[in-house]
């Protein structure tokens, strides 16, 4: 055995242990507003923050010395305050920002919780179906791939598209496959009064919150929420059908991408935007891929191996396994229109 490596293993896993440890940690502070308080207060010391937050003294000095060990909180030992700098705001307290991650944290303990549920489906390698998973796992899911919409979706990933913007513009058909809580839905229908959008997915509950977003966001005039399968959603001559981080959790991809062809116009477009993913196992060993695994292994494979068919792909599908299912549906040409380091953004044309 090689020492050295063995401590610098030991020396990673701590570094592991430590972000694992902090889920809960950062969950309370986002969940008591502790990061936005101290966002709009500065510099505060444990007794300013509890009682601007309205905690117990104790539990903000314990809760504060953690975020500072975690390099999450810059501490002042001569002031013994504590400042949440500007770029940890990005990430713990700017809602709006493009590396907002408190989803993220919500998303690890969802994992969590969905492990009771996964763990025996290794054994019989059956699949665990989305609606029976944690019941904190929808609004979850919406809040953590919510940030990259509102920054990129309108902005970036919908003018990467042939002519599709100028449609939207002037009045365009769209059906949001896959809409879960309806985030994408309601950011383009907001960008594109003149066109009408249909949200569509299989768990009611989601539908459910869906509407509720579209009325509290003033979009009900050109937008309706329905349920509905990537199988059998209903529509025709559609100028464009999204699907947003969820044909890899489909058990029948190919069978989606004839349907989704079915409705389309013949000069109408299909976005399909789904995690960055490179097609060699040996080229995803990085810290993005590492995290998507993670997720594909105790939410989408789970949710894919409970439909017929069961194919699987996983998040890390890759580009050549989407657009082979692609293809499959009938597609005649697919290209990757535009990536982030989270995201890749197919076009595929009839």
């Amino acid at each position: 055995m090689d020492e050295t490596k063995l401590h610098e293993f030991v020396g990673r896993m701590l570094g592991d242990l430590g972000g694992a440890f902090s889920v809960p940690m950062v969950r309370i502070g986002d969940r008591l507003g502790l990061y936005r308080t101290l966002q709009q207060s500065g510099p505060m010391t444990p007794p300013e923050l509890a009682r601007k937050a309205g905690i117990a003294e104790r539990y903000a000095r314990e809760w504060l010395s953690h975020q500072a060990a975690s390099g999450y909180l810059a501490y002042d030992p001569a002031a013994g305050a504590f400042t949440l700098p500007p770029e940890q705001a990005m990430v713990f307290a700017e809602t709006d920002s493009p590396v907002y991650l408190q989803g993220a944290f919500d998303l690890a303990a969802v994992m969590l919780e969905n492990q009771a549920l996964v763990e025996p489906a290794f054994r019989t390698g059956k699949g665990v179906g989305w609606g029976e998973q944690s019941p904190c796992l929808f609004c979850t899911v919406g809040r953590f791939f919510r940030p990259s919409y509102h920054t990129a979706l309108v902005q970036s990933w919908l003018p990467a598209l042939d002519g599709v913007t100028a449609k939207l513009e002037h009045g365009a058909t769209v059906a949001d496959v896959g809409c879960g809580h309806g985030f994408s839905t309601v950011i383009m229908a907001k960008a594109f009064p003149r066109s009408t959008f249909v949200g569509y997915d299989f768990h009611a509950g989601s539908i459910e919150q869906a509407r509720i977003h579209a009325e509290q966001h003033g979009v009900t005039a050109n937008t309706r929420f329905e349920v509905a399968s990537a199988a059998d959603f209903p529509g025709e001559d559609l100028d464009l059908v999204t699907f947003f981080d969820c044909l890899h959790d489909m058990g029948d991809p190919a069978g989606a991408a004839r349907h989704v062809r079915r409705t389309l116009k013949p000069d109408g477009r299909w976005m399909i935007v789904e995690p960055q993913a490179a097609d060699r196992l040996e080229d995803n060993l990085n810290p993005v891929s590492r995290l998507f695994f993670a997720a594909s292994t105790m939410i989408c494979i789970p949710t894919s191996l409970a439909q017929p068919i069961g194919a699987a792909l996983g998040a890390q599908a890759g580009l050549e396994r989407l657009t082979s299912a692609i293809h499959e549906g009938g597609f005649a040409r697919v290209r990757k229109a535009a990536e982030t380091p989270f995201n890749m953004i197919l076009e595929a044309c009839p």
